[in-house]
């Protein structure tokens, strides 16, 4: 595609003459990708200004540059084609989507957002999406995935130009569906911008990212836009057990499914739930049936009726989605059972918001036959406001606490963990700050029938201090303490 053809309806493109309509080669915001024949979109981030790597961007072989500007006008210097845009990140998304051909019109798009629940209801929908016979690709936290080819998270949801290269690789492979767990971030940055979403997932809102979003009207306000966006012939399924979810769904303008435990398009009822998985009577409609899963707690079914909520308004048979329901053991680092030989129980679960907490620990606690123990942290350069939160969530609902470092990242661990401490009114806790030396601790002190509960980092393998990652995996680290307790 050439330059012109490319800018074409996102910037001014009359003044560009023939001897500089160069064939682009690429897209990209960041400087150091930049090839020869490549446009680079230098996008204002959180921490640097892309207008500062312009220079750096050319050196690689940029050919053209769009840079923010209140004029749209196209100039030519050295060689090279410079223009403005009043929007970088909005181009960025338009521009790449052109570049790879409008990859979201071949591959349909299903947006997930909400606090927590994403990445389990992302997991399902690949499930059940197998299941019927179609080709699913996922993008979140955990990884990328599609057609046996996985590809390390960085973020939950990548930039706009590495999602369409994304999209038009899926759509070269046959890909059906795409997945995508999709960030308020991510919203707010326009990341998204360029996607024609096939439709959209509400879960839930709670408290969490206010250190970006400042307030939680805001951080609604990001979760917005991606309903605002979907295109006609677009639907979206919220959970209107959510007072977010009960807002969201009066300013959809697209078919709308709900879904909640009672009262909604598709419910639940007869829930029963046991240290082996749930059970309950799926309605929609007019339609029933007995649903049979290895996931635990009451946020699980939501998560379950999320992604069959989805599954039946697109079509799927409800036997079919039933069956994909109960094949399914679990998802990585979500309440994830480490099996030990100990006569106690370990779980390691990715939860890091009050709200998460509360719902993992009330479904532990229902299981509960003896004591809970909780090792837990919070990150650092995050969200300062939930801290004290979390520590009286899990001190009020465990017996026993162990606050350690989750990622500390820049930030002084100590401060991070006397915020933990000032939400705290009783004394059941202990500080360790090393997590390995946390984890010792808290599989040492189990008594049989006790349940283990390693929080905050779910899958991940890496711990952030002073702004570098080492590699540290929370179940390697209870693996490696169990054997030294033979």
């Amino acid at each position: 595609m050439k330059i012109k053809e490319l800018l074409s309806g996102i910037t001014d493109t009359g003044n560009i003459e023939d001897k500089y309509n160069f064939a682009v080669n690429g897209v990209s915001c960041d400087s150091r990708k930049i090839k020869n024949g490549y446009v680079f979109v230098a996008v204002s981030g959180c921490n640097n200004d892309g207008a500062k790597f312009i220079n750096q961007a050319v050196n690689n072989g940029a050919k053209a540059v769009i840079k923010k500007s209140s004029s749209n006008k196209t100039v030519v210097k050295g060689g090279v084609l410079f223009t403005g845009v009043k929007d970088c990140r909005l181009a960025a998304a338009l521009v790449s989507r052109k570049f790879y051909n409008y990859p979201s019109t071949h591959v349909k798009v299903i947006g997930i957002t909400g606090t927590n629940g994403k990445t389990t209801i992302s997991y399902l929908l690949e499930r059940i999406l197998m299941f019927s016979g179609f080709s699913p690709a996922v993008i979140g936290t955990v990884n990328y995935r599609f057609r046996g080819k996985v590809i390390p998270s960085v973020n939950t949801t990548p930039g706009p130009v590495e999602i369409q290269a994304l999209l038009f690789e899926m759509m070269k492979k046959r890909v059906d569906y795409l997945v995508m767990e999709v960030s308020s971030h991510a919203l707010d940055q326009k990341r998204t911008s360029g996607i024609d979403f096939h439709s959209a997932i509400f879960t839930n809102l709670t408290q969490d990212h206010l250190d970006y979003h400042k307030t939680m009207e805001r951080y609604f306000k990001a979760k917005l836009k991606l309903f605002m966006q979907l295109p006609e012939g677009a639907y979206a399924v919220i959970n209107i057990d959510d007072n977010y979810g009960k807002r969201l769904s009066k300013r959809v303008n697209r078919d709308v499914v709900t879904f909640g435990l009672e009262g909604a398009d598709v419910s639940a009822k007869d829930i029963n739930i046991t240290s082996s998985g749930s059970k309950f009577m799926l309605r929609y409609g007019r339609k029933s049936g007995k649903f049979q899963t290895k996931l635990i707690g009451i946020y699980n079914v939501y998560n379950i009726l999320a992604a069959a909520a989805w599954a039946l308004k697109a079509g799927i048979n409800i036997n079919q989605v039933r069956k994909a329901i109960s094949s399914f053991t679990h998802v990585p680092g979500r309440l994830e059972r480490v099996n030990n030989d100990k006569g106690f129980h370990i779980f390691i679960d990715y939860a890091h918001t009050p709200d998460a907490l509360v719902n993992v620990i009330s479904s532990l606690r229902q299981l509960a036959m003896s004591r809970i123990i909780v090792v837990f942290g919070c990150g650092g350069q995050r969200d300062k406001g939930k801290r004290p939160k979390m520590g009286r969530v899990v001190t009020e609902l465990a017996d026993y606490a162990i606050i350690t470092n989750d990622n500390p990242r820049d930030e002084a661990p100590a401060k991070i963990i006397n915020d933990i401490k000032s939400g705290i009114a009783k004394k059941n806790y202990t500080v360790i700050p090393d997590r390995l030396e946390a984890i010792k601790a808290s599989l040492s002190m189990a008594l049989k029938n006790d349940i283990v509960l390693i929080a905050g980092k779910g899958h991940e393998e890496y711990q952030i201090i002073n702004g570098k990652a080492f590699h540290f995996s929370d179940k390697g680290a209870i693996q490696q303490c169990l054997l030294s307790m033979r």
